[in-house]
């Protein structure tokens, strides 16, 4: 459970428990398990509506919901607008943290993303490499699973080569830890030598060493409206709820100016 399902989790209850509702999580190992589960909750009537979140592209899990008349919601949105929806905006999110970085001196930035099925990872992505050719400057991204392990490995690749970045985005916070990692391996100073820039703020991002850059979100609002939509579902309304809260760059001192 990472930092971003946590703080969703915080900001649904109150909003859920003031309506006489409560939460139903339930862990699964894969999305076969996943379909299963949902089948399970329809046919028993266990739960008025889910929440379905980390969509992929043409995801079957709306029409499915819809198949067993389970009301959903949609988190991030998705092709289907016959499902409730919560629209975020990761692509401004994107952008903000690349002008922070090129702001800041860079020109050669690497990323380190999520799985690249994920519809958000893909807004990331676009949004990472149209700002930074507008601004002139180099991209590139390899992709990642939100572990640390994977943030080390991909980071050890790119300060590898000849023309390194002199900073690194990174979707989660457990990635940028495992970068930081590798940049020390590789006798490098941050931010000295290499920016790192993490996304989403958590106790991990403020204790590392240094304190982890991020590009934050008010999650806990984005829970709070994602849990209106799922009582407006579960009334039997179709709702699609746009959670326009600013993004910002909250800095601390793993990034600074780009090295001369």
């Amino acid at each position: 459970m990472d930092v971003f399902f946590s703080g969703l989790l915080d900001g649904m209850d109150p909003v859920l428990q003031a309506a006489g509702a409560a939460i139903e999580l339930l862990i699964v190992g894969s999305p076969e398990e996943e379909r299963v589960a949902l089948r399970r909750w329809a046919e028993a009537g266990l739960v008025g509506g889910v929440v379905i979140a980390d969509l992929v592209e043409d995801d079957p899990r709306p029409t499915l919901c819809r198949e067993l008349g389970m009301p959903a919601v949609a988190l991030g949105g998705c092709d289907d607008e016959a499902t409730s929806a919560v629209l975020v905006d990761n692509a401004a999110a994107m952008r903000l943290g690349v002008a922070h970085l090129t702001g800041l001196g860079h020109r050669r930035l690497g990323r380190v993303s999520g799985p690249s099925r994920l519809r958000h990872t893909r807004q990331r992505d676009l949004a990472f490499a149209e700002e930074l050719a507008a601004r002139g400057a180099s991209s590139e991204t390899l992709e990642g699973d939100y572990t640390e392990e994977r943030g080390y490995r991909a980071t050890a690749g790119m300060l590898a080569r000849p023309d390194r970045p002199t900073a690194i985005v990174y979707d989660n916070d457990e990635m940028a830890i495992g970068g930081l990692r590798a940049a020390r391996d590789a006798g490098l100073a941050v931010p000295g030598d290499l920016s790192v820039l993490a996304w989403d703020d958590s106790s991990v991002s403020r204790l590392a060493d240094p304190p982890l850059s991020v590009i934050s979100r008010d999650v806990h609002e984005l829970g709070g409206l994602t849990a209106r939509a799922l009582l407006a579902a579960a009334a039997g309304d179709l709702v699609h709820l746009v959670h326009d809260a600013d993004a910002q760059v909250i800095t601390r001192r793993s990034t600074g100016p780009a090295p001369r």
